[in-house]
């Protein structure tokens, strides 16, 4: 089964505040930027992804993803994520009927290929079905089947919220890099433990953040 992306990006002057304690305002946009771009150009570099759709007003954050392979979507004003989440869908559904439609997070700099390959194929098994993030309290991955309403509850207990919803729980061994999406400092220093993206280990150089010049 192939699958469309969509993935959310608020403006990149209001990205990552609460990476106020590792990053000054004058670096959290670029790092919310690197954490995209490591992201895009993981998810298209996965076999089961046919396509990747990110749904921004951000002009600057458009273009950079653009130049990666991304189709840009521009956001519904003042919807919030999940509005976004589902504009974006309905969008992808109106190119391609039926298709296979997954949100992702963003923040996902140490994304890796054949770890978003093993959660999208455990999603194929289910309508509806959703990763938890390694807090174990958000959601980095929900994906709807052909024809499948995505049904977005992302937010505050976002995990809690779409298992009640129906949607499947994901929990496919090897995933780390998939579940490790990045709000603090200690999110930040667990990816690059993973090892970040190109985009992200340039920018968190800068940031004198031990482990910071591993990339994938």
């Amino acid at each position: 089964m192939q699958w469309t992306l969509v993935i959310p990006l608020k403006p990149l002057a209001r990205a990552k505040s609460r990476l106020a304690d590792t990053a000054g305002d004058g670096v959290r946009p670029g790092l919310a930027l690197a954490f995209a771009q490591d992201t895009v150009a993981a998810a298209l570099a996965c076999a089961e992804v046919s396509d990747v759709a990110v749904v921004t007003d951000d002009g600057l954050a458009g273009r950079e993803l653009a130049a990666l392979g991304a189709r840009i979507v521009p956001d519904v004003a003042g919807g919030g994520l999940n509005a976004a989440l589902a504009h974006g869908a309905a969008a992808v559904r109106r190119w391609r009927p039926g298709a296979a439609v997954a949100a992702l997070n963003a923040d996902l700099p140490a994304l890796r290929p054949a770890e978003l390959s093993r959660v999208l194929a455990a999603a194929t098994e289910f309508p509806r079905a959703f990763l938890p993030d390694a807090a174990g309290v958000g959601t980095t991955l929900l994906a709807a089947t052909g024809g499948r309403e995505l049904r977005p509850a992302f937010g505050v207990d976002s995990r809690a919220r779409h298992r009640a919803s129906g949607a499947a729980e994901l929990a496919p061994a090897g995933v780390d890099s998939v579940r490790q999406d990045v709000d603090t400092g200690a999110d930040l220093r667990a990816a690059l433990a993973l090892g970040v993206g190109r985009f992200t280990a340039a920018v968190a150089a800068g940031l004198l953040i031990p482990g910071s010049g591993d990339s994938h």
